[in-house]
């Protein structure tokens, strides 16, 4: 079998090692994690004192904003701002359509909902969602991932990780969204965000490291030219 697996970090000799460097470009960095739960503060600190859910969503728009400025005055990426702004643009339009603030938390309860539910038919299908973190470095044949089976077996392992991750959130959440309770649910948010996330990535890593599924010979051949897959 002949894969090319796109760009591979220099010095690596495993299939693990590739998909940890991978895995690594994604993550936002603790200033987006801030950046993501700061809105989620404000929404919280302003409901609590006012009991007002209008002023709470301004609050919560008002910190996305100040931080997509800042970001743009410091020429960097404005991706994970404008990310929470559209965010919070959803959680705005359900809680004031029903009028409830606990529905603001919502969105985020469905989203992960739905992605628990993609995450395992992704596993039983072999076509696991972290594959296509992979093969999003590999411009030129983004499901070359999809041919190695050693890839494919690793990326389900790592996919189980993420759909572990989502049923927490949705245990832990739900609950607490049908009993009103607004205060708890945005503690739960900022908990089963970033830190939870950074439990999942640790897990990850340890599945990684344990691996040692050695890179075909034609895994690092250069992806400037074309290239082909050989039975």
């Amino acid at each position: 079998m002949s894969l090319l697996l796109g760009h591979v970090p220099e010095g690596a000799t495993t299939v693990e090692e590739v998909v940890r460097h991978r895995l690594v470009e994604g993550v936002g960095g603790l200033r987006g994690s801030v950046e993501a739960a700061l809105p989620t503060v404000a929404f919280v600190v302003v409901w609590t004192a006012t009991r007002n859910l209008p002023a709470a969503l301004v609050a919560s728009v008002a910190i996305v904003l100040v931080t997509l400025v800042v970001r743009l005055v410091q020429r960097q990426t404005p991706k994970y701002a404008l990310s929470s702004l559209f965010a919070v643009g959803i959680a705005a339009f359900f809680a004031l359509r029903s009028g409830r603030a606990q529905d603001a938390f919502l969105p985020g309860i469905l989203y992960s909902c739905s992605l628990l539910a993609l995450s395992l038919l992704s596993v039983v299908t072999r076509w696991p969602l972290v594959g296509f973190v992979v093969g999003a470095a590999h411009p030129e044949d983004p499901l070359a991932w999809r041919r190695h089976p050693g890839i494919v077996r690793l990326c389900q392992r790592l996919t189980l990780v993420l759909a572990a991750m989502y049923s927490i959130r949705v245990a832990v959440m739900l609950p607490t969204y049908f009993a009103d309770r607004v205060g708890w649910l945005g503690v739960e948010k900022i908990a089963l965000g970033w830190p939870l996330y950074l439990g999942a990535i640790a897990v990850m890593g340890a599945v990684l490291l344990r691996g040692h599924t050695p890179l075909d010979p034609e895994d690092r051949e250069p992806v400037a030219g074309p290239h082909s897959i050989e039975g």
